[in-house]
């Protein structure tokens, strides 16, 4: 007991320092990893709890969390810059890349289910979008899972009070909006939120003869609720995002839920590969209120 103690606070202070030194080196040296939003704001200090996950979460976790986070930080170096010839960005091909590699790998050591733990990054993608955020809904989903483990198996298992050590340890200026995760920090508590969901999922499906789709079906039952739970946590801001900006007239809790899943750079991509220019008007009531109305929105009409 005394060892996994040292470790949790290994890695809270370890995140927690990091943190103040990716602070001070980002808005030092400034470019794509310093906004001037809310009078200037270092991006990416989420590479903070990235390194301490890749140094203490236990493998194979770890390699996912490295694969994704050595693609994401691409993105947040390069910014939205296109590929020339080509309407795509930088950023969205190098975190299709690692989002492929991590469900090739992870098939390996999780099976078909690696498919949802790369799926987490878009959630918690749309998380970070506000201050504290992805921080509230990593500390939420990892009790919840922590309960889970500990009523089913009478454990207590680290690899998530590690996860939640390193976002405690980094959250508290992301809360007060000085400091941003970017792409390399959710995309890093994505897969390692992922990975508990699956941990979660298999304890349950020991129980059953069908463990591997009991744990798929658990691990995306878990992937829904964290939607949800963002979307609960966002829901103010969700609304004024589609009222000003999509013109979305009175979205509703279906439409922030639908954002979460489908919204920003990559959805946006998926609809220009699917939908191209149509303009699809959502009518029937019941999938209005599923969110239908901002699943089919197309930011492509007029480009």
């Amino acid at each position: 007991m005394n060892n996994e103690l040292i470790l949790l606070l290994t890695v809270l202070l370890g995140s927690a320092v990091l943190t103040l030194i990716f602070k001070e080196i980002f808005t030092r040296f400034g470019g794509n990893l310093y906004t001037h939003i809310r009078g200037g704001t270092p991006r990416a200090v989420g590479i903070a709890p990235f390194i301490i996950l890749v140094l203490f979460f236990p493998a194979p976790g770890k390699y996912l969390i490295a694969i994704m986070g050595i693609f994401a930080i691409i993105d947040d170096l390069v910014g939205r810059r296109k590929i020339n010839g080509l309407k795509l960005e930088i950023g969205q091909l190098s975190r299709g890349i690692g989002m492929i590699l991590v469900i090739i790998v992870g098939y390996f050591y999780f099976g078909p289910v690696s498919l949802l733990i790369a799926l987490m990054i878009q959630p918690m993608n749309i998380a970070d979008m506000q201050p504290g955020s992805a921080c509230s809904t990593v500390i939420i989903m990892s009790l919840l899972v922590l309960v889970g483990i500990f009523a089913i198996s009478s454990t207590i298992y680290y690899p998530v009070l590690i996860l939640m050590a390193a976002c405690l340890g980094y959250a508290p200026l992301d809360y007060q909006g000085k400091i941003m995760m970017g792409e390399i920090g959710n995309h890093a508590f994505a897969i390692g939120l992922g990975i508990s969901f699956v941990i979660l999922g298999s304890i349950i499906g020991n129980f059953s003869n069908y463990t591997a789709l009991t744990t798929f079906i658990l691990t995306l039952i878990l992937l829904f609720i964290t939607s949800i739970l963002i979307a609960f946590i966002r829901r103010e801001n969700l609304k004024n995002f589609m009222e000003e900006t999509l013109n979305i007239n009175k979205p509703n809790f279906g439409d922030y839920v639908m954002d979460v899943l489908t919204g920003g750079g990559l959805g946006d991509l998926i609809r220009r590969l699917t939908i191209k220019k149509k303009n699809i008007t959502i009518k029937h009531p019941l999938l209005i209120a599923l969110g239908f109305r901002r699943l089919f929105y197309n930011p492509y009409l007029d480009n």
